[in-house]
């Protein structure tokens, strides 16, 4: 009888051992499932609308698990009623086990354009929307160094002339719409009252005019539309990204390298070259670079060198290029990309590439001032633009995805 009992006790025992073991593992795999599950939607969640996106993008990023091992996607076009045409927009759905959707986000298709390869030195010169305050030589302090002066008494300021004018206007005070810091401000100055020159002024130096050097990023075949530089154009004092009045862009001929070391960025030393109407024209200024449409190609386009743009669903870690002329000719260097941003605020730093090619490494010591624009490329695409480069190590730098430049 003991014995039997003994057995019946310990079956039972064995029984609660192994229940306990089921749900220990049964929480063991929830847990592991949540966590891919949770980096899976983290992915997802950067994704917003309109990114660039083609079927070989998608294809990878299936393959490659990008999202984790139980999300898919999808790729669906728009239809388009126009025979024979292809839908520039579709969207692609996010699939959890690739049956449940779990998110949908408009997007655009990868275009089938050619364009032209950038890699060339450009300058250009922007006339400013506005005032730039330089220096307060009054008793007005209300206006700071780099403050962009955009309105007058409720006017569109247009250039020095018609600022000067209206500023001649009755009563003591103006009213000014400032942009400081990228923000817009409204202000009330005291006019102050020349009497030498019997006119009022507010007491400051100004300028209307801004101009650099960057790298071409593409050109649409078709549309000849360019995009360069890769970031803002922007008030060194105020750092305010300029607001584009008109703008010309000009060739540029590299006289000198300063190599880039630690703590201490390089940068190209280049000369405009002298254009009464430049190469091209500068309609924008946005935090991915300069864009405009280009007028005269030659010396800075080779019409042999084209490629279609990648969009960012398809940029992996691993093995690029960018070009760039620094040694006089067109050429391709070799990077490795080790870090990619899959962001939902677009930013100018998608991309964290290190410089391996030793050439490049002995010419400039990676990535100086001036590179900001050299295209990156992989898989045969234009994927992103050069953007900034590391400080402390001066063979890293960022990149901006392509699709947000376009």
């Amino acid at each position: 009888m003991a014995f039997c009992l003994g057995v019946i006790w310990y079956k039972k025992d064995l029984f609660t051992h192994h229940n306990k073991m089921k749900k220990t593992l049964f929480l063991i795999v929830v847990l592991v499932f949540s966590f891919f599950l949770l980096q899976a939607v983290q992915q997802i969640d950067q994704f917003d609308s309109d990114f660039f996106v083609s079927y070989e993008d998608v294809n990878y990023a299936n393959q490659n698990k990008t999202f984790g091992p139980f999300v898919k996607t999808q790729l669906v076009e728009n239809s388009v009623g126009v025979s024979g045409q292809k839908s520039e927009n579709g969207y692609v759905v996010f699939k959890l086990f690739g049956f449940i959707p779990i998110k949908k986000v408009n997007v655009r298709m990868t275009s089938e354009n050619d364009y032209y390869i950038g890699g060339v030195p450009i300058g250009f010169e922007i006339m400013s929307d506005g005032l730039i305050v330089t220096e307060n030589v009054g008793e007005n302090k209300t206006l700071k160094k780099g403050d962009i002066i955009t309105e007058i008494d409720g006017k569109k300021v247009e250039n020095f002339d018609n600022f000067s004018s209206e500023l001649q206007g009755e009563g003591s005070n103006v009213e000014l719409g400032i942009l400081r810091n990228n923000k817009k401000i409204n202000a009330t100055v005291k006019k102050q009252f020349d009497e030498n020159q019997n006119r009022y002024k507010l007491g400051l130096w100004a300028k209307d005019e801004v101009s650099g050097v960057g790298t071409l990023t593409f050109v649409d075949k078709k549309s000849q539309e360019y995009g360069a530089l890769g970031h803002a154009v922007f008030d060194v004092d105020s750092k305010n990204v300029v607001p584009v009045g008109n703008g010309k862009l000009f060739d540029c001929k590299l006289v000198g390298i300063e190599k880039g070391k630690k703590n201490r960025p390089g940068q190209l030393k280049c000369v405009l070259v002298p254009n009464l109407t430049g190469i091209g024209d500068v309609k924008e200024n946005t935090k991915f670079g300069i864009s405009g449409v280009l007028s005269d190609k030659s010396g800075v386009v080779d019409e042999n060198l084209t490629a279609k743009l990648g969009g960012r669903l398809g940029v992996k870690m691993g093995k690029a290029k960018i070009v760039s002329s620094i040694s006089g000719i067109r050429e391709e260097y070799e990077i490795e990309i080790i870090k990619t941003n899959y962001q939902k605020t677009a930013k100018d730093k998608s991309i964290v590439f290190r410089v391996t090619d030793k050439r490049l490494l002995e010419l400039t010591g990676g990535i100086v001032q001036g590179m900001s624009g050299s295209p990156i490329m992989q898989d045969g695409k234009i994927v992103g633009a050069v953007t900034h480069v590391f400080t402390s190590a001066p063979d890293k730098g960022y990149g901006v995805y392509v699709d947000w430049m376009v």
